[in-house]
């Protein structure tokens, strides 16, 4: 499979080399994390002359007999060097028993710099306090962006390769086969295994169907104010028996794993966040046609899905906009920087212009307004407001 380097994410492991802290590399399965630290190994070896690199990759099995901590950690300490910066890389390290024994020992020492990639299940955000005795840096990869998929298979005419990379999404094990109906065969068998090991198996979930219909009912309602109840609600309307509490369980593991990103609201007015009904985005539209196919495509929905990742990717936090009874759909902020963004399909059309850009008026603060939509035309000026084309944005770093 051809390779491409990761540049963002290659830095931001550069940034913080030989810092004290526990490099956490984290993501849905399949997005790249183990060649992320491949690209990131071979970078050391050219860079750092006095680089002594310990690689652990439990997927092999030459590693088998690491998968008990005490073996790792005594394998790490024979690898050790004196007078070298002595790096740690263990690939996989869920396949190693009580492996934060391991490596709390190794980090107390102070004498390693310390990365680690694993199953999402095992190495979420949520958990890294409590498994860490240390500082946790985590870096969370994401499947490749439209900039990433252009790099990839070259620059070609930008709207129609966009509409490609809708359908193909971010999964770059999918690009090796010939057809479409093999790279969603890819598709479909990487989320089943997220929903089987990363879900089933770590929750010792028992109703799979149940599960499904979640995910399956959250792909459709994209971009949709969406709350445990009114899940529940639509379920138990197609005669499925449930109820909003497991529903809710049910929904917070589907992010968990990051399948799907939970955006909570924002008073812009309050300046306060607002509870019970979120927006919930899918971390690659590519699951989407794998698993529906073209039912209810609402291209509004899927273009305000590809602007909620490449905000995450960019480092933003973002939350959905509320004023008055209007809706922003994103406030991103990043350190002092903030942004307010709509998203559109098509603003040809008087009416639907207006309604995008008339809850940006209402706001009174300076931050930045923008209006992302599949203009096909380059970025203009209304009112304050920056209009720019879809494609042209998510290219535009």
């Amino acid at each position: 499979m051809k390779i491409i380097e990761r540049t963002d994410y290659l830095e931001s492991l550069q940034n913080v080399r030989l810092t004290p802290d526990i490099k956490v590399i984290t993501g849905i399965r399949r997005a790249g994390k183990s060649e992320l630290i491949r690209t990131y190994m071979e970078w050391l070896r050219k860079n750092d002359k006095k680089a002594n690199i310990i690689f652990i990759d439990f997927t092999s099995l030459a590693s088998e007999p690491l998968q008990e901590y005490h073996a790792l950690h005594n394998y790490i300490e024979e690898q050790y060097k004196a007078k070298k910066n002595n790096y740690v890389f263990i690939d996989e390290v869920q396949m190693c028993a009580k492996f934060e024994l391991a490596i709390n020992s190794l980090h107390a020492m102070q004498k390693y710099d310390i990365y680690i990639t694993g199953s999402n299940a095992f190495l979420l955000g949520s958990d890294l306090a409590t498994l860490f005795t240390g500082r946790v840096m985590r870096t969370m990869v994401y499947p490749f962006s439209f900039s990433e998929y252009r790099t990839y298979f070259g620059s070609q005419e930008i709207q129609s390769q966009l509409d490609q990379y809708i359908q193909d999404g971010g999964l770059a094990g999918s690009y090796v086969y010939a057809t479409q109906a093999e790279k969603v065969r890819y598709v479909q068998e990487v989320y089943h295994t997220i929903i089987e090991r990363d879900i089933i198996q770590r929750y010792k979930l028992s109703d799979v169907y149940l599960l499904n219909k979640i995910a399956e009912y959250l792909m459709d309602n994209i971009g949709n104010t969406t709350s445990y109840r009114s899940v529940s609600g639509f379920l138990q309307s197609e005669q499925i028996k449930t109820n909003h509490v497991t529903v809710g369980n049910y929904m917070d593991f589907l992010c968990r794993t990051f399948l799907f990103n939970q955006v909570k609201r924002y008073d812009v007015r309050g300046k306060g966040y607002l509870r019970m009904i979120d927006k919930y985005y899918l971390v690659d539209s590519g699951f989407r046609y794998a698993l529906l196919g073209t039912r209810n495509m609402d291209y509004g929905r899927i273009y305000e899905n590809l602007v909620a990742l490449e905000l995450l990717r960019r480092g933003y936090d973002i939350y959905v906009g509320k004023l008055y009874q209007k809706e922003i759909d994103f406030v991103a902020m990043r350190g002092n920087e903030k942004i307010y963004i709509q998203v559109s399909d098509n603003i040809s059309s008087k009416e639907t212009f207006e309604r995008e850009y008339s809850p940006l008026l209402q706001i009174k603060d300076v931050y930045p307004k923008f209006i992302i939509a599949r203009t096909r035309v380059p970025k203009y000026d209304y009112q304050g407001i920056q209009i720019i084309d879809l494609a042209e944005w998510l290219l535009d770093r």
